[in-house]
């Protein structure tokens, strides 16, 4: 054991709120000098010994369907995208749109239209394609893109006696493109629900 009288006083290294300050205040300028400091532009080197720079392009958004007019016939009133899925759909490398969209009728279940929406090379977006027609008095619960399909459950009605609220079919519908145009895939038969 030492005796207290043999250890010198450390009073010094007893951190005090000046400390603590001065070290976040460090700390403060070394992050943001860090976030001011940017990396060169990309190069790449030719075989032949030249130095050419690279621009690598911003990905291109997907369309924003609120700056498309979709085929819709509401009369009065307005249309409402319900669904929305993006993603590659024609292999280009840039994104398209697919939209679930229907009159905004205030009740009961209107038909929906699916539209596949793309970006003009000048134009903006627009509509490429329509999918499901709303007179085909489908609406539509599930809407997907994956691996460049399109995937929708569509309800629908066996019969013009079944109510406008309560769609009893069923079908899980898939579309690819091929051959430049959307090709529904083979459905399974309609189910009652």
């Amino acid at each position: 054991m030492q005796n207290s009288a043999a250890v010198p006083d450390l009073a010094h290294t007893h951190a005090r709120p000046v400390h603590w300050l001065a070290t976040a205040a460090a700390m403060a300028a070394v992050v943001a000098g860090a976030g001011l400091t940017q990396p060169e532009t990309a190069t790449a080197s030719q075989p032949g010994g030249g130095r050419e720079t690279t621009t690598v392009a911003a990905p291109v958004p997907a369309p924003d369907p609120a700056a498309v007019r979709l085929p819709l016939e509401c009369g009065g009133l307005g249309s409402v995208v319900v669904k929305k899925a993006t993603g590659d759909l024609d292999g280009d490398g840039t994104p398209e749109t697919v939209v679930a969209a229907r009159c905004d009728a205030g009740s009961g279940t209107p038909p929906s239209g699916v539209y596949v929406l793309a970006n003009g090379r000048d134009s903006g977006p627009r509509v490429v394609a329509t999918l499901v027609e709303p007179g085909e008095k489908q609406s539509v619960g599930a809407l997907a893109v994956r691996d460049a399909a399109v995937t929708a459950t569509l309800f629908g009605y066996s019969s013009a006696a079944v109510p406008g609220c309560c769609p009893d079919e069923r079908r899980q519908v898939k579309w690819q493109w091929q051959g430049g145009k959307f090709v529904r895939g083979a459905q399974p038969e309609a189910r009652s629900m």
